[in-house]
């Protein structure tokens, strides 16, 4: 009965709030909503009708790093507080504008946990009990406050994730900002990005970037027209940096991004 009910649900043309209508009893959803999993929080809404995310912890697969003690709060306010007895953590100073250079010859300055500054990023750098020493995790962080004298701190990044064709450098942050302007257009449409993916084409003279959208359009007689899709372009193209606007406008900037 159970079973049949689900199939029936699901083999339905209209998937907004099926969560509910197949949970009934649901409160909330526990997932991850921070970085780049941020571009999923409107396809959660549009799936559960609004049900609180509760993101509860930062875990990686080398330990628990640290919990949300308001796993309630809005997406954008998530912090967590770092679990100083799951491994020995350090801090490697993070500056995009002036990186860090290392060598044999020259190793980092690592900071501990009573050392950080208050609205500083870091590279983390961890030290586990099950043997890994002095590991760059690859995720930068915010210091945002203490509880007590326990660390709070935000999630900004992957490092190293980058679009790059010339001297302009496109991360993690700034591209999926540049996908919460343009869902904001979108949403005049009854329309929003449900996923997205890129990468930067070098075949061509000038190379240029290309941005993948999966679309979730609820209104099919209200359909972003092409103009629409131009602008949601140039809004892509004014949400990034200034190196990447410098460039874009030394070349034919209709060849800089296109979006598929």
């Amino acid at each position: 009965m159970r079973g049949e009910f689900i199939k029936k649900e699901c083999q339905g043309e209209n998937w907004e709030r099926i969560i509910t209508r197949i949970w009934p009893n649901i409160k909330y959803l526990d997932a991850i909503v921070t970085g780049a999993m941020a571009q999923y929080i409107p396809t959660l809404d549009y799936y559960s009708g609004g049900l609180p995310l509760a993101c509860t912890m930062y875990p990686s697969s080398e330990c628990y790093l640290g919990l949300n003690l308001k796993p309630i709060c809005k997406p954008f306010e998530v912090s967590y507080t770092i679990l100083p007895k799951m491994g020995y953590f350090e801090f490697l100073q993070h500056d995009p504008v002036n990186p860090v250079q290392l060598s044999r010859d020259s190793p980092p300055r690592l900071v501990d946990l009573t050392d950080v500054e208050l609205d500083r990023e870091y590279e983390l750098v961890i030290t586990t009990y099950a043997g890994l020493c002095r590991y760059r995790v690859g995720d930068i962080l915010r210091v945002t406050g203490f509880h007590n004298s326990a660390l709070h701190f935000k999630f900004i990044k992957r490092k190293n994730v980058l679009l790059s064709i010339d001297s302009d450098k496109i991360d993690e942050s700034e591209l999926q900002k540049a996908i919460d302007n343009i869902s904001v257009l979108l949403s005049e449409f009854n329309t929003c990005v449900v996923e997205y993916t890129s990468y930067a084409n070098t075949k061509t003279i000038p190379g240029h970037y290309v941005i993948y959208l999966e679309l979730l359009v609820k209104d099919r007689d209200n359909l972003p027209t092409h103009q629409v899709m131009d602008n949601c372009c140039l809004i892509m193209e004014e949400s990034m940096n200034s190196v990447y606007r410098q460039d874009e406008w030394q070349t034919n900037p209709s060849d800089h991004l296109k979006l598929g």
